[in-house]
């Protein structure tokens, strides 16, 4: 039996044993990093307390993590293994969230292997620039205020061929057929278009446009969109 509480019950002479101040050092640096990356990552941008927690918590668990393999080939593959399970178990993330967590995993990783200063460097230069990017809009907002989702609802005796044809042209830029669905029992087609504004202060103007088309049926304009999936 092991003398001292902290030592672990299958340590030998051979192995390195992490003191407890070294072990605090590493895992206070750790949670202190978490928090600055975690509010990084919220500022000025939207997000959710689940995702910003587990943010924030993300690096002391791999920094434990990999103090505790302290160089043992064997239980860092187990560990890799258990990891990679995570990702069956997780709903898919935006190419933000998955920068966020890869961003949290390295600290923790610089963490757990000691260095502290490099790993506070790191989290500082990321963060920094995790909130230059939340703050530039790159020309996003323009964008999406002219890029649209449109659903269209029309009677199945309407040919949806050609019929808007006239009016897209007229008040987009660009626009695609991307779905067509039956709904009603059959009796009304809904369509789907990607399309690109002229003007985005025409819109009403241009659902107007399109109720008369389709016999003053559902006619749904949104944000074009995209998956949550893709990077």
């Amino acid at each position: 039996m092991p003398n001292n509480i902290f030592s672990g019950i299958f340590d030998s002479e051979l192995a390195y044993v992490i003191s407890l101040p070294d072990f605090m050092i590493c895992l206070g640096g750790a949670i202190l990093l978490g928090i600055l990356l975690a509010f990084a990552y919220a500022f000025k941008a939207s997000f959710t307390k689940s995702f910003v927690t587990t943010l924030a918590l993300l690096p002391a668990i791999v920094c434990v993590v990999i103090m505790m393999v302290n160089g043992n080939i064997g239980a860092g593959v187990a560990v890799a293994g258990a990891f990679s399970l995570v990702r069956f178990r997780s709903a898919p993330g935006t190419a933000r969230e998955i920068s966020a967590i890869f961003l949290a995993m390295g600290t923790g990783l610089m963490c757990g292997m000691g260095y502290i200063a490099f790993a506070a460097i790191f989290t500082v230069i990321m963060g920094a620039l995790f909130a230059l990017y939340n703050c530039l809009d790159l020309g996003f907002g323009r964008r999406m205020a002219v890029r649209k989702s449109v659903r269209i609802t029309i009677p199945e005796d309407l040919d949806y061929t050609n019929v808007f044809e006239d009016i897209f042209k007229e008040y987009t830029t660009k626009c695609q057929l991307i779905r067509v669905k039956s709904v009603n029992m059959g009796s009304m087609f809904r369509l789907t278009y990607d399309a690109t504004l002229r003007d985005a202060s025409k819109e009403k103007e241009f659902i107007d446009k399109l109720r008369t088309r389709n016999g003053n049926l559902e006619v749904m304009v949104s944000r074009e969109e995209t998956s949550t999936g893709e990077l």
